[in-house]
């Protein structure tokens, strides 16, 4: 099944050409099935070329999504079109009566910063509260992670003496996880950060599951079945391109920067890089919606209902 979004959001047009199907409002509705409600609050800087990365693996399951963009109420984005902003998203405050199968949180160029120094901290952590009441998964993205772990179990982040810019090797530490299901032992994710979470610092006796690690870059999935949250740090979701934009946008800042690691052919910044992991991005979304789909409540106005009480007596 495709996926449901506007039919004048910029995604729309890429997804269509890309072969990705995108569903039309009669389309869905002549379905006699519930699609998945899946949010999006969206923490990015480009906003609009994260949400496409983002319907481009949500859309490609065999399941009816229905996207929802949202953005932090208290913020005003400063690289994003106010029309679009005002066109297709909508504040926290006015659908957190709503209730979502899935919701996404993305990473934000904050890292370097206290958590509590985020002019939206607050906000965010009532978010993730919130998500315990109306929300059945949350997968959490990069900083989005380190937000989570930091808000529901006190994790830290820790400064890195240089910027893990690059393509590197992971392992497959669980493969019995259905997150991790049909994946490789090992295999390349992006990376892009300035800061790590250490497996030392995941406390012991709170249900935390190290699922993928690298020797080189550290920690990558951990999930949290207590709270229904998967927390992926690094960035199986970029184009191809990507890691090459961030690169040539910081050098023609004039900011020092190395060109990332196992990406350029030849280490050459001029070269065409090849893309390595686009497949475990579309197993790992895939995986992460059919788990959704199989666990969560048949009526929508559910969610919520059942997992939180439990949730809490786990965490207590």
């Amino acid at each position: 099944m495709p996926i449901k979004i506007p039919n004048d959001l910029p995604a729309r047009a890429t997804l269509e050409r890309e072969g990705v199907m995108v569903m039309s409002e009669a389309t869905a509705a002549r379905q006699d099935i519930r699609p998945l409600r899946i949010g999006h609050l969206n923490l990015m800087p480009n906003k609009i070329g994260t949400e496409t990365q983002l319907a481009r693996l949500v859309g490609a399951t065999p399941l009816q999504v229905e996207l929802a963009l949202i953005k932090i109420t208290k913020h005003t984005p400063k690289n994003t079109p106010a029309d679009h902003m005002i066109a297709f998203y909508r504040d926290w405050e006015r659908v957190k009566h709503e209730k979502f199968d899935g919701f996404i949180v993305t990473g934000a160029p904050v890292e370097l910063l206290d958590f509590e120094d985020v002019t939206y901290w607050d906000e965010l952590r009532s978010i993730y509260d919130w998500t315990q009441t109306h929300v059945h998964s949350t997968f959490n993205i990069c900083w989005g992670a380190q937000a989570s772990l930091h808000h529901f179990h006190g994790i830290p982040k820790h400064a890195l003496p240089r910027k893990m810019f690059g393509v590197f090797r992971h392992r497959n530490l669980a493969p019995a996880s259905p997150y991790l299901r049909g994946f490789s032992d090992d295999f390349s994710i992006p990376v892009s950060r300035w800061t790590e979470v250490r497996r030392e610092d995941v406390p012991a006796g709170r249900g935390l599951e190290i699922l993928v690690e690298s020797d080189e870059a550290g920690l990558c999935l951990v999930n949290d079945p207590v709270h229904r949250s998967l927390h992926m740090f690094n960035h199986v979701e970029y184009e191809t391109s990507t890691l090459a934009d961030e690169y040539w946008r910081d050098v023609n800042a004039k900011k020092s920067i190395e060109p990332p690691k196992n990406y350029f052919p030849g280490n050459d910044p001029h070269a065409a890089p090849e893309n390595r992991w686009r497949s475990h991005a579309h197993l790992l979304f895939g995986n992460w919606i059919n788990e959704v789909y199989q666990t969560t409540p048949f009526a929508i106005e559910e969610v919520g209902e059942i997992e939180a009480p439990a949730a809490r007596r786990k965490a207590g």
